[in-house]
């Protein structure tokens, strides 16, 4: 080396070795690495931890030796203003040549030889390939356990938090629900998550867990609100039945007026629900059931008293409706008559016998409405030449 090109790379060691420093001093102070310092790990976590650490006390040795290398270099700089040839040399040797000494490690006996372990001699840049494949390993062991805590963490706490308010809606209903399994699941979870978070996924079972709990704290929740609510909601409940009664009634009225016009099936006939759900009503109030189970029979109850009033009123209009399908059909014939005046067919026997059929059966009472559909459409088609 040139003594300008010596002093330029005792100063960029220099900086790096600071750098170095600082880079290590933020690796122990790192929240996960202290954290796993003093925790109990098990599993591939454990096994990725020692050989995390193995690599840690390997790059403290490496940055022991190259520091030692620096004071050296910085000693001879340090000697003389001027560099002189000889601690040129030695400077020369230093910096670009195999300073670094490693010394042997001691092994157990039962892995030693006879002959004397030869120490192992690196350049200050062939220190610096391994100190970063170390520090590298170290970081990634963090930054992978890292990554499992920052995700499943805050989510158990998140399920930790819905037990704590399932048991606080229990208490303020008097009621106690058995959520010992769950509770067992959620430390299990959190032990496996916190000892070992590089092992087996538990996100899985989190998923399952979570949604359980936040199902049970939900069920909860609208227990305390029904409880709260429940004579206002049977109020409402009470007058929404006094609406099937109504809806039911028209249906009723409309079934005995349509079945003198048009032919119905037996199964035509409405039938009521008010009864059953009035009983259902009673049933309810008499409930022993936890607030949890009553909220849920509530819930279905007033979603059968809103179908069963939907139902009626359809049921109403499908009957009237009939009456519309006949209307339709005899208006239907008689413009089909008046096109077979125009065709000059109203005459033609075939075509009138297929008319007086028709009309026949659509004013007669009461009416088949598929026979006079199919009947209307035999005397359109012969009008039309047997085509539509």
């Amino acid at each position: 080396m040139s003594r300008e090109g010596a002093e330029h790379a005792l100063r960029a060691r220099a900086d790096e070795r600071d750098r170095i420093s600082g880079d290590l001093l933020d690796l122990e102070s790192h929240t996960t690495y202290q954290l796993l310092k003093g925790a109990s790990l098990r599993g591939a976590t454990e096994r990725r931890w020692a050989a995390a650490q193995e690599s840690l006390a390997g790059l403290w040795a490496l940055n022991d030796a190259y520091r030692a290398v620096l004071r050296d270099a910085e000693q001879i700089r340090a000697a003389r203003p001027r560099l002189g040839a000889d601690q040129l040399a030695q400077l020369t040797d230093l910096l670009s040549g195999p300073s670094v000494v490693l010394r042997a490690a001691a092994k157990p006996v039962e892995q030693r030889s006879l002959f004397a372990q030869a120490d192992e001699r690196l350049t200050l840049d062939e220190t610096m390939t391994r100190m970063d494949a170390a520090f590298r390993e170290v970081t990634g062991t963090l930054n992978d356990i890292d990554a499992v805590w920052n995700s499943v963490l805050p989510r158990l706490d998140d399920a930790d938090a819905d037990l704590r308010k399932i048991r606080e809606v229990e208490r303020e209903l008097g009621e106690a629900a058995d959520l010992g399994a769950q509770e067992a699941e959620l430390k299990r979870l959190r032990a496996t998550t916190v000892e070992d978070p590089l092992g087996p996924s538990v996100e899985q079972d989190l998923d399952r867990l979570a949604r359980l709990l936040a199902g049970s704290r939900a069920e909860a929740e609208l227990a305390v609100t029904v409880k709260a609510d429940y004579g206002r909601r049977r109020e409402d409940l009470v007058a929404a039945l006094d609406l099937v009664r109504g809806a039911e009634s028209e249906a009723r009225l409309a079934h005995g007026a349509v079945v003198v016009k048009i032919a119905l099936p037996p199964q035509a006939q409405p039938r009521s629900r008010v009864d059953a759900l009035s009983a259902g009503l009673d049933a309810l109030d008499a409930s022993a059931d936890p607030w949890v189970l009553r909220a849920k029979r509530l819930s279905a109850l007033e979603g059968d008293v809103r179908k069963a009033a939907e139902q009626a009123r359809t049921t109403a209009k499908a009957l009237y409706g009939l009456v519309g399908r006949r209307d339709e059909l005899r208006g239907r014939l008689g413009a089909c008559q008046v096109m077979a005046v125009r065709k000059g067919l109203a005459e033609h026997p075939p075509v009138t016998e297929l008319y007086e059929r028709a009309r026949a059966l659509l004013w007669s009472a009461p009416c088949d409405l598929t026979r006079a559909a199919t009947a209307v459409e035999d005397y359109q088609r012969a009008i039309h030449g047997g085509t539509r």
